[in-house]
């Protein structure tokens, strides 16, 4: 079945959606640390969300786990994931869910960057060099903007949080470089999770976590809305998506997220709202769409293939 060039507006609104989902994901991770502490709610979740991915691809007739030779490059991959997690959500620990996803949708300024330097074709041309400009703008508004709290715990989470974004930009390029398309992106995702999960589970103690608190019924459907909805529905309407539509035009619309984020903060968690992070949020998400718009021409490449 041939692609269409163009997304649709039904696509466009399921992207939307999805958006969405991915902006609220950092309110609900700040909800769970409520009642779960941060590296053993992110172990949680990548084990829970791995077991239903297993499950829906194996009725669906499609093995995830092959002897071919990428149990390798799939361990590399759930140890680098695994550490994405304990930055993003030890972040969101001492900063708040409006400011975290602002800095963690760094990632695509250090994709680009990556992939200039590392990857043959993807050089940066002067609308994605914009983007960069304009993104990195942002960030730096976002961090003067700390600067005015009374509290510099949350500059500390905001370093947390970039440093995740880093992390998150930077495997995104190891994946490009190395995956030779020998794995799906759902294989991807699963050896990010189900390796990622029990590694993140053991290093619990050792961050000196002592185990759960009050599991509220706003800890219990804030965690499984990061399993169900993030981690399982979300990235599976994604692959569906990838299979149907320009994958470039599929990744522009991830500029809604860090916008819906800021704003999920300010709702549900009556987060401040300041014109300076309302404006670096803006920011960030007009750089996100020109570096990931493709020059026309263009060949589509595959974008990250999940989100935080």
């Amino acid at each position: 079945m041939r692609r269409p060039d163009r997304i649709g507006g039904l696509a466009a609104a399921v992207l939307v959606l999805c958006c969405v989902s991915w902006g609220l994901n950092q309110v609900a991770i700040k909800i769970s640390l409520a009642g779960i502490p941060p590296v053993l709610s992110a172990g949680l979740r990548s084990l829970a969300a791995a077991v239903l991915l297993w499950t829906w691809f194996w009725m669906c007739g499609e093995q995830l786990l092959r002897r071919d030779g990428t149990g390798g490059y799939g361990l590399l991959l759930g140890l680098i994931f695994a550490g994405e997690f304990i930055l993003i959500y030890g972040g969101l620990a001492f900063t708040t869910a409006s400011r975290s996803v602002v800095f963690l949708y760094s990632a695509p300024f250090f994709v680009a960057l990556g992939a200039h330097r590392f990857i043959p074709g993807e050089r940066l041309t002067p609308g994605r060099l914009a983007g960069l400009v304009l993104a990195f703008l942002g960030l730096c508004l976002a961090f003067a903007d700390g600067l005015l709290v009374p509290s510099r715990r949350e500059l500390l989470g905001d370093v947390l949080e970039l440093i995740g974004g880093f992390a998150w930009g930077a495997s995104t390029v190891v994946i490009k470089l190395w995956s030779g398309g020998r794995l799906t992106p759902q294989r991807m995702l699963f050896y990010q999770l189900s390796i990622s999960g029990p590694v993140l589970i053991a290093l619990s103690p050792l961050f000196g976590e002592r185990g759960v608190g009050p599991l509220t019924p706003p800890v219990l459907g804030a965690v499984a809305y990061q399993v169900v909805v993030v981690a399982f529905v979300s990235y599976l309407v994604w692959f569906w998506l990838l299979a149907r539509y320009p994958a470039s035009g599929l990744a522009a619309f991830s500029f809604w997220t860090p916008l819906f984020g800021v704003l999920g903060g300010w709702l549900l968690l009556g987060e401040r709202l300041t014109p300076n992070l309302g404006a670096a949020a803006a920011l960030v998400a007009i750089g996100i769409y020109l570096v990931n718009r493709a020059p026309a021409g263009a060949p589509t490449r595959l974008p990250p293939t999940r989100s935080a």
